[in-house]
This record gives structure tokens, sequence and C-alpha cells, in this order.
């Protein structure tokens, strides 16, 4: 490849990286390698100026403005900051300030791993705030920033205009609480604070933004040169006197030893703070030095950020335990000896998942390389495979949930594997609110708090012991809790009547949902039938495929589901269906509904197909016998015409339906 193709390789590569960081927040390779990919690009652009352009990633912001948002032509340039990545190129930095200004003074932040965003005040009142995008042109995002509470709303004695520039970020607690919150409802993690806070921003329901708890330090104030202040620090200081956040710490060095020492500083203590950094930005205090300094296309002349490389240790793997989460996926996790990263002890770190210890070949006793992903959560990322003991057995997952001892599901589609049993204790908040959510059992009362308080409490272990509960022993529970204690134990009385088709979905069986309960229900009108049911008889159903099949014959064979199910039959739950179709009216028929309906709401008119004995399907093929199309039909009215599909309005469906019965 010669230097043209290397050049426009890289350029690509790196327009790539910023489309995924800053406007899909789903980075796919670490700050430091897009670092790494910058500086290459910047060498032979340097080396090569023949080849000079003003597009290129070394030469703009990485963001733009998302369509979602109405875009903002900054007043004044939300510039980025130039890297260095040793003391060495920090003291170029000071040779270049000194050389054009003399001594300067240098004040030293932390560099929060954030999101930029200029905030602009009208007499004192918030109007507008944005984000970076590419420095020149943001997002509009200020009814997003308003949800924010460390950002004030009014000022008191404030210029008559103010643009302040801050970092949105959240905090590692309130991340940690995320995350913890999404894993109880089974959905997808987020990797990081810094993808967590932009991607929060950027919501379009601004009561998301509200719930994730943002938080910002504001670090500059853009138009100071229509205020009196000469200085940073000033600046910074008169922020505070206002009511901005601002860094913890802005100390004032004139010694680069001493902003050195600084910045080391910060990096050994940065694993105690609640916010993330990843480097610490060193900037001129003279603002009369600064307006000598300028600017190049993309940089300040005046500032620099210094990007903690990231740290790698090498360390003893004692042992691998199996942690279950509550939604049963079994975790891998490296007891290491005990090695010191970004400021912090690390005893502990990830393995992920059995494909991920399966591609490094990790084993008890092996000496690995362990970093911090994103300088949060310990990873191990290599193993010394020469110096291995001669007695070390590669790693086997086990085959039965550690927690409960069920056997446990190896799915061939994902890396997770899952404990079977919808009664391990792993996973017991999390299928008790399954149990007693609106589909399912329809227990009121049951929110996460209040279950979380019977599990610390000892009074519930599995779902069957709600029915156990009495107001007696729910009213020590906390204060003014006579009234909930009361409709809580109405409401589990109540559930013992719901129809089996709730129960079976309430069970939590894996690929058993609403629909499949409906159709077991009908199909075998008891539980108990259900129960010895051979698997081929099931596959037989209509939407009932041989991998439901199989997962209703694991549950059924568990010790917890045969204790779970003798236990609520003792309370008088429920065990028998009731045949949802009132009528054969539209068995074998598939029929698709689209568009904006006006008679019906979707629910409504798939609940009625299904009533009726048809099946309500969500795509058109050769199968569909009809589609219901309302206004703004779109692609599956396209397609249905293709096939030759018949096409019903919502009037001719109803009418059809009467006629026939």
């Amino acid at each position: 490849m010669d230097v043209r193709e290397q050049i426009t390789a890289l350029r690509e590569q790196l327009r790539y990286h910023n489309e995924k960081y800053y406007n899909e927040d789903a980075p796919e390779i670490t700050d430091y390698e897009y670092d790494m990919l910058q500086r290459q690009l910047r060498a032979l652009e340097a080396e090569h100026p023949e080849m000079a352009d003003a597009n290129s990633p070394t030469q703009r912001v990485g963001g733009t403005a998302s369509s979602r948002f109405a875009k903002v032509t900054h007043a004044y340039p939300l510039e980025s900051l130039q890297d260095v990545f040793s003391f060495d190129e920090l003291g170029e930095f000071y040779s270049r300030v000194e050389n054009a200004v003399g001594q300067a003074e240098y004040v030293v932040e932390y560099k929060i791993d954030g999101l930029s965003v200029a905030l602009e005040y009208v007499d004192g009142v918030f109007v507008r705030g944005a984000t970076r995008g590419d420095g020149q042109v943001g997002e509009d995002v200020t009814k997003n920033l308003k949800t924010i509470k460390d950002i004030p709303k009014k000022l008191e004695n404030a210029p008559p205009h103010l643009i302040v520039r801050g970092e949105v970020y959240m905090k590692k607690s309130v991340f940690d609480a995320l995350n913890a919150e999404l894993e109880l409802h089974d959905k997808p993690l987020l990797a990081n604070p810094r993808n967590a806070a932009a991607g929060s921003l950027r919501q379009k329901d601004s009561r998301i933004t509200r719930e994730r708890r943002l938080s910002i330090f504001c670090f500059n104030i853009q138009n100071s040169d229509e205020l009196p202040m000469k200085s940073h620090v000033q600046a910074l200081d008169y922020l505070k006197g206002l009511g901005f956040p601002t860094s913890p710490r802005y100390p004032v060095y004139t010694d680069p030893q001493d902003v050195q020492r600084e910045i080391e500083n910060m990096g050994e203590t940065r694993g105690e703070l609640d916010f993330d950094i990843d480097g610490a930005v060193v900037k001129v205090n003279s603002f009369a030095q600064r307006e000598t300094l300028g600017s190049t296309a993309k940089f300040p002349r005046w500032a620099a950020a210094y990007k903690y490389p990231p740290e790698v240790k090498q360390t003893l793997l004692k042992d691998i335990v199996i942690t279950v989460g509550r939604t049963g996926v079994l975790t891998p996790n490296a007891v290491l000896e005990p090695v010191r990263l970004a400021g912090t002890s690390v005893s502990r770190a990830t393995l992920h998942n059995r494909d991920f210890i399966r591609q490094l070949d990790a084993r008890v006793g092996d000496i690995v390389s362990v970093r911090k992903a994103g300088e949060i959560i310990p990873e191990i990322i290599g193993v010394e495979k020469d110096r291995r003991p001669l007695d070390s057995v590669p790693h086997e997952f086990p085959k039965f949930c550690p927690v409960c001892g069920a056997p446990v599901y190896d799915d061939e589609d994902e890396a997770a594997i899952r404990c079977t049993s919808a009664s391990c204790p792993a996973q017991l908040l999390r299928n008790l609110m399954h149990f007693a959510s609106r589909d399912a059992m329809d227990i009121d009362g049951c929110g996460e708090g209040n279950l979380q308080k019977l599990i610390d409490a000892g009074l519930v272990k599995s779902a069957a012991d709600l029915y156990d509960l009495t107001v007696e022993q729910l009213l020590p529970l906390g204060k003014k809790v006579d009234v909930w204690a009361n409709n809580l134990v109405r409401s589990i009385e109540a559930s013992k009547t719901r129809d089996l088709s709730r129960l079976l979905f309430a069970f939590g069986i894996r690929h058993v949902g609403q629909k499949a309960g409906r159709i077991l229900s009908d199909h075998f009108g008891s539980l108990d039938a259900l129960l010895t049911a051979p698997v081929e008889e099931m596959t037989e159903i209509r939407d009932i495929g041989q991998t439901t099949a199989e997962s209703i014959a694991a549950w059924r064979e568990l010790p917890q589901s045969h204790t779970l199910i003798e236990k609520l039959r003792a309370h008088g739950v429920n065990f028998i269906g009731e045949k949802t179709a009132k009528s054969d009216l539209l068995a074998g028929k598939t029929i698709v509904a689209t568009g904006s309906l006006t008679l019906y709401t979707r629910k409504e008119i798939n609940d009625l197909i299904e009533s009726l004995g048809g099946k309500a399907a969500g795509s058109v093929s050769k199968k569909t016998s009809y589609v219901v199309a309302g206004e703004n039909a779109g692609s599956k009215l396209q397609k249905a015409a293709e096939l030759g599909i018949p096409v019903l309005t919502e009037e001719e469906f109803r009418t059809m339906i009467t006629n026939a019965e």
C-alpha cells in the first residue's frame, strides 16, 4: 500500500470511528487505539503536505449535528484539544508557549470523560443548550439539559449575555445503579459512563434524560471577551459564584515540574473519584497570552490534554468463580493476586463469558495481563502461556447452576449461558417482578422496592410464598404501610383466579411468552395436562416449536418447579384454562393489521383475531390470508399487492366477521 492509499484508508477508518463514537455513542475501539490512529495519520500528513485536506479527521472535530435535533450554529467555536501522551510532548507544549509569550502560568484540571455542551443565558435565564457537534454546528438539546439539576436555570447578578461551556457526564455510582436496573429487566447493559451520558442527553424523550440523573462540570466562559475578567482562574471562580459546578480542583503553577506532579497525583487518585477522567488538561491562565497564542483550525495553541496511557499489569490468576446474575446469566470472574491499576487495588476481573475464556485459553495458575476497560471495569486481555504450570488444565464451564443446582441452558445463538430455574435465588427479585406483573398474575403493590423489602425480611423465597403473606407480617416493614398491606393481600388473593394462560406466562419459562401461554392453555385446558404431555405433542401445536417444547419439558423436570407448583396448588391458585376463542370463525386464517387504525387499537384487533381462532401476524408472507390496512400502511400494503393477498379496510373486516357470525 503506497502512502496515498495509507492516508486515505486511515481517514476512512477514523471517520467510521468518529461516527460510532460521537453520533451513535457506540465506540468499537478504545480511546487509546483511536488516539494512535489519529497520531499515525497526523504524522503521515506532516511528512506529505501535498496531501493536505481541510476535511481530514485531523483537522476537524469528530462529531456532526444529528437530524433528530434542530441545528445550532455556535457563536463561539467549541474547539477540541491537542492530545499529548508523554511528559516529553508536554514539554514541547511549554516550549511553544514560552517562545511565543514568555513565562506563563498553567492551570491544571481534570479531563472529564463526557459530552461537551454550550449553555446560553440571556439576562440570567437559561435559553438554549447545544452539543458540540463538529465545533461549529451542534444539536439543540435545551429541553434535555433542563432536566440536569446541576445546571442553574436562572442566575442572580448575571451579565446580559453569557455562554458557558461544560462537560455533561454520568457519575459512576449512577452508572452502576442504572446497569443494575437494566440487568434486572434483562435489557442490554451500558458500556461505560461516557457513552451512557452521551446517549442519555440525546434522547428525544426528555423524561428518559431526567431518569438518567446526569451531571455537569463547567470549565469555560465562551464569551469571556465581553466580561472584565483577565484569567481562566478568575473565570472559574466567577462561574462558581453564579452557581455553576466547576472542576473540584484547578491549581495554578509556573513550574512545569509542579504541573507534572499534579498530573501524576490526579492519575494516582482517579479511582477514588465518582466521575470518569481520561487525562488532565493544562491551560495557559492569562487571557491576554491566549489571545497572542491563538488557535489552529482545530485546537487552541494555549492548551494541551495529557492522556493517561492505558495501564496494563501482570498478576496471578488464582481462581475462576461463576456468579449468577438477576437474569440467570452465568458470568465467569477471575480471582487475582491483588495488583494496583488506575489508582485502585484490583483483585477481581471480568472474563465476560465462556467463549471469551476459550478464546484466551485462560486457566487457573496462569500469569495474566490486566487492564481497566474504560478505566472502570478490570478485564483480562492476555495470558502468558509460556509461563503456564505443567499441570494446568482448561477451564470447564459448569453444567449446573452454582446457586441452585439446576441445569444450565446453552443457547448456540448467544454467548450467554443461563440457569434454567425460574426459582433460582439469584434471580428471585426479577422473577417475582415478572410473576406479579400486569400481563402475568397482575398483583398490585409488587413494585421492585416493595418486593426487595419482602426478600430482605425473609418473607418471600419463591413466588408461592406471596400467598402466605398476612397483613400482620407486612406492617413492620415501614411506616404508613397499612393501606398498602391490606391492598396487597387482597390483590394476591384475587390473583388466584387468573386464567391458566397468565400463570404459564408468570412462571417465566424460557420461550413461553403471553401468546404461547394462551395457545398452551387453549390446547391442554389444564396445567396438569401440560405437565404430562410428550414433547412431540407440544411441537404439533401451531406456533409451538421444538425449542419452546424442550424448554417446557426441562422446566417441569426441575425439583424447584415441582415445589412451586404444589405450593400454588395448596393455596388454591387456578390451574384450569378458559378457552379464549369465541368461535372458529377465523380458524386457519393468518391476518396482518397495518397502518393507522381508527376502529381498533393494534392490540384490540390482534386480540379479536386470536379470539376468533385466527393468527395475528406481524409481517406479510405467502401464508397471509388478509391484510387489514389503515392509513399510511406503507411497505406491508405494497407487499400484499405484490403477492396478490386480499386487502380489507377496518370497516370491511368488521363487516366480514359480523356477517359470518
